[in-house]
């Protein structure tokens, strides 16, 4: 009969032994006197005893399905499909899975096959089926309805012809294919099933619902039911779909549908509105340069990414925009905001900061280590130049900026490690190690990941003592570092330059100040967690924070020495006295 034998091996875990079990499955290459039920438990046990991944053996099976359906099995392809589909619903679980693997292993097959000859035999098959299973006769899915009118193209016709069947053998439950279908669309969206109802809608070209049905998907966030929908429906349908996107100000999505088909001229300001939005949220995230790109030269873009910069308090990109691109107008409203701006944000000499020291050569890099080493307290922070390619690495850390009560040191520590590369490393490390140096930080767990990852060859990077992360020291932290300041020191910090090109030499007085208040700031903060009490939903906890449980230490032998613990204990009397 020229069956072939194809042996599966089955691991089976009986206690503790393995059983090896052979199935013969020749109903993969012939099916010539295998019936659906045979063939569908033979499905089922393949997956269920195969020794894959489920979706690994639902892509085996899917590829034996179509292979099977290439061998010509009787009475035709389409044909034995649909029988499987009448009978899937006794295997229970298995149902579902398997209804979608052999319906779209039928869709692979028709699409090389030139003729099934079987297919009106099939479709008015498949048309009966659908009438069961709407009528809930045989138990499927309703999106497995919708499959199977789509792979056997069942059309209206097709299903009124079935209806007539029906008729002359007196079964009258049926009045008329379309209002058959009409009445469990409109069911189907009276349960809230949108998609499944815009699929049969497009499917079998009914056009009766209108703007009232696109709203109704709106209200109940079934939007790509709603594309769906308007797309089928036309452009007039379209046009109501970006408006509604727009009254809710989804406006990405609303650009989105104007440009896929080609409304622009109908909807300017919805645009113009879009591209204002995206800028304002790369401003918010201080990506200057990538909203800069992202106008594109457009002059009203470019205008309003300035009164963005003034709003944000960037007023050396209020200058650069306006000198780039010879805008004139805004010079009194910049130095009104500037007098705002000292009023809304920290600024260093409400910190009490000395000077800004510059290190990047040896001599001045051994007289900071040596300031550094004789403060108690110290505020860290490092800063690199963002890098916008997705999946690219980020680049190396420029800068790192230790701050002392007085003095804030700015380490260049992409020059350092060029020129003193040993230098740095034996610096750093006495800093970093310092029992005596309680080292404070603002999610420095993430800057020194980032340093360790720039400068692996350098020891000082891969251990600490004495770090105290000021985040973890408060609940639920939000804005960052300036939503914090503004909550103990009563006003923020100016992030607009966060994002800015630190590998530049020489850094702008403006980089540097920001770059220096982001580890001054840490130490006042400190010093009024430590000596004030503040309001419940700041702090976390008591009214008086018990901030040395908090202190961290990640060295390479993680045995603390009793000098190590000694010298912590003597810095923590220290602090009580001070």
């Amino acid at each position: 009969m020229g069956f072939e034998e194809k042996a599966i091996r089955l691991q089976v875990k009986e206690e503790k032994s393995c059983e090896t079990k052979t199935i013969c499955v020749h109903a993969f290459t012939d099916l010539t006197y295998v019936c659906p039920v045979v063939f569908v438990y033979l499905l089922k046990e393949c997956y269920l005893y195969g020794n894959m991944k489920a979706t690994k053996k639902f892509r085996a099976l899917q590829q034996q399905v179509h292979q099977v359906l290439c061998n010509s099995p009787q009475p035709g392809p389409a044909t034995f499909v649909s029988y499987c589909l009448y009978i899937l619903p006794i295997f229970g679980t298995y149902c579902e899975g398997f209804s979608h693997l052999i319906i779209s292993a039928l869709h692979r097959f028709l699409k090389t096959a030139a003729t099934t000859g079987d297919s009106l035999e099939a479709k008015s098959i498949a048309a009966r089926l659908f009438l069961y299973i709407v009528e809930g006769f045989i138990d499927h899915d309703e999106r497995i309805a919708v499959k199977i009118l789509d792979v056997f193209y069942v059309r209206l016709t097709d299903i009124e012809k079935v209806v007539s069947q029906l008729k002359a053998q007196n079964d009258c439950r049926f009045d008329s294919a379309k209002t058959f279908v009409e009445q469990y669309i409109f069911g189907l969206i009276e349960s809230q099933s949108y998609m499944t109802a815009v699929n049969l809608l497009e499917h079998f070209s009914i056009c009766q619902s209108g703007q009232s049905f696109l709203v109704k998907m709106m209200e109940n966030e079934q939007f790509r039911a709603a594309e769906k929908w308007a797309m089928f429906m036309g452009k007039p349908m379209l046009s109501i779909l970006v408006q509604e996107y727009a009254d809710r100000n989804m406006l990405k999505n609303a650009y989105l549908i104007i440009k896929k088909n080609n409304l622009e001229q109908e909807f300017p300001d919805v645009i113009r509105k879009y591209k204002e939005s995206a800028l304002k949220k790369l401003a918010e995230k201080a990506c200057w340069d990538v909203a800069e790109a992202k106008t594109n030269g457009d002059r009203q873009l470019v205008e309003y990414l300035v009164y963005l910069a003034m709003e944000a308090g960037y007023l050396e990109k209020v200058d650069e925009l306006c000198n780039r691109y010879s805008l004139e107008g805004f010079l009194k409203a910049k130095e009104l905001e500037a007098s705002f701006l000292d009023r809304r944000f920290l600024n260093l000499n409400q910190l009490v900061v000395e000077d800004i020291i510059w290190v990047d050569e040896l001599n001045s890099l051994h007289k900071a280590t040596c300031h550094i080493e004789g403060s108690k307290v110290v505020g860290l922070d490092c800063e690199w130049k963002p890098n916008y390619v997705k999946g690219s690495k980020p680049n190396k850390v420029s800068i790192m900026q230790i701050a002392s009560d007085k003095m804030v040191f700015i380490f260049d520590l992409i020059k350092l490690y060029k020129d003193v590369p040993a230098v740095l490393d034996n610096c750093l490390t006495r800093i970093l190690r310092s029992p005596r140096i309680l080292k404070l930080g603002y999610n420095f767990q993430c800057d020194v990941k980032q340093l360790a990852q720039s400068y692996g060859d350098l020891e000082c990077f891969k251990c600490y003592n004495m770090l105290l992360d000021i985040q973890n020291m408060f609940k639920e932290p939000r804005g960052g570092l300036s939503g914090l300041a503004e909550k103990i020191l009563g006003a923020g910090l100016n992030k607009t330059r966060r994002n800015s090109n630190w590998e530049q030499r020489p850094l702008t007085r403006n980089q540097l100040e920001y770059a220096a208040l982001d580890a001054a700031v840490l130490i006042q903060i400190f010093y009024h967690v430590r000596d004030h009490s503040h309001p419940a939903d700041v702090i976390d906890g008591h009214d008086k924070i018990e901030w040395k449980s908090h202190i961290v230490s990640h060295m390479d032998n993680p045995k603390k020495s009793k000098k190590e613990s000694r010298l912590r204990k003597e810095l923590e009397v220290e602090n009580d006295e001070s």
